[in-house]
């Protein structure tokens, strides 16, 4: 005990009222500010040293650029077709393609006619592989879509073969789908060309609204009706530019459609495409179903429009979609395009909303 009270402090009242903090030990320094010499040495060391070794690591770059590339795609995979629809949809109607990646070029030299004719907005591309996905979105968020599972990308999708069938025999149910969300749905293949507004066209409110694949001229007041079956017991309507209202009746076809492609499938001896299974449908409904066959002069088969230029002279200013078929390949397709100078890609990629490919 008297231990502790001589180890007791004095009190001096002569010490100040608050004590005087002690002097700062020698191993502390004041802070240094970026502005001063030494701080802007630092700051250039550390430029240089990063500069110098995070290229050649690349590892923060790469795992951050591959996590946003990753979230990217995760998304777009994701994406439902109610989605996509819902995204795109425009007065209750989308403008829908399907296009594998092959198809690109076509794709975008569809979309600048339809830009010139201001509907792009409504289309909603429908990618059959993952690249083609993933380039339309990255160019033009949103408007593609992949309906799962994916055709195989590798299949040739030359007409006649097993996989132009898998592709095209897929259409309907799309068509039937977004027919069930309750929108008007145009169809259209990407080998077309818009040189006027569709709509206009679209009279009534007719279940169906279709072309002719005949390239025998008709009268310019022709019947609006189904024409009559040709040799083979059925009509010859093409099924690359249909138009659909969300009615109980253009349902019932594109499920009459999706029946008969099960029931013909492809086969080396039986080369099946789904125009003739469209055909068959149409036949079978047409006295349950308000059909409405479009003008020729306006929607003119490929067969007609580059064969026979009398006609086409005498018909000029009222073409409003021109199709390139009656012919297969990409680069007669193409040439046969540019010889009429609607291969538009050339010259005016940019009007279209995936600009250059």
């Amino acid at each position: 005990m008297s231990a502790f009270l001589h180890q007791r402090p004095i009190h001096n009242p002569f010490s100040n009222a608050y004590p005087i903090s002690p002097r700062p030990s020698s191993t502390f320094q004041r802070p240094i500010s970026i502005f001063s010499p030494t701080g802007l040495i630092i700051l250039l060391s550390l430029m240089v040293i990063l500069g110098v070794f995070l290229p050649w690591s690349g590892m923060p770059q790469s795992m951050f650029s591959n996590s946003i590339k990753a979230s990217s795609l995760s998304k777009w995979r994701d994406y439902t077709l109610a989605e996509a629809a819902s995204f795109v949809a425009k007065n209750g109607t989308v403008i829908v393609c399907a296009v594998s990646q092959p198809y690109l070029p076509f794709l975008n030299n569809w979309l600048i006619s339809i830009t010139r004719q201001k509907h792009q907005d409504k289309v909603l591309v429908i990618a059959e592989d993952y690249a083609t996905l993933y380039k339309v979105n990255e160019k033009w968020p949103g408007h593609a879509v992949l309906v799962p599972p994916a055709p195989d990308s590798q299949t040739a999708h030359k007409f006649g073969s097993q996989g132009f069938f898998n592709f095209t025999s897929r259409r309907p149910r799309h068509l039937l789908q977004i027919l069930e969300l309750g929108y008007n749905v145009m169809y259209n293949d990407v080998d077309m060309v818009w040189l006027g507004d569709v709509f206009r066209y679209l009279e009534g409110n007719h279940d169906v609204y279709f072309t002719d694949d005949m390239a025998v001229v008709k009268p310019p007041n022709h019947s609006h009706d189904l024409p009559p079956p040709g040799k083979k017991g059925r009509t010859y309507i093409c099924s690359c530019m249909i138009f659909l209202r969300p009615t109980d009746g253009a349902k019932l076809v594109m499920k009459e459609w999706i029946e008969e492609l099960q029931a013909q499938p492809w086969s080396k001896a039986k080369k099946a495409n789904d125009q003739p299974a469209f055909n068959w449908a149409l036949n079978r409904t047409a006295g349950q179903v308000d059909l409405y066959l479009l003008p020729q002069t306006a929607f003119p088969t490929g067969g007609l429009y580059f064969k026979n230029q009398t006609w086409v002279q005498e018909t000029k200013g009222t073409h409003v979609i021109i199709h390139n078929n009656y012919i297969t390949g990409f680069e007669k397709k193409i040439k046969r395009f540019r010889d009429c100078g609607l291969w538009l890609v050339d010259d005016h990629f940019l009007e279209s909303p995936l600009g250059r490919l």
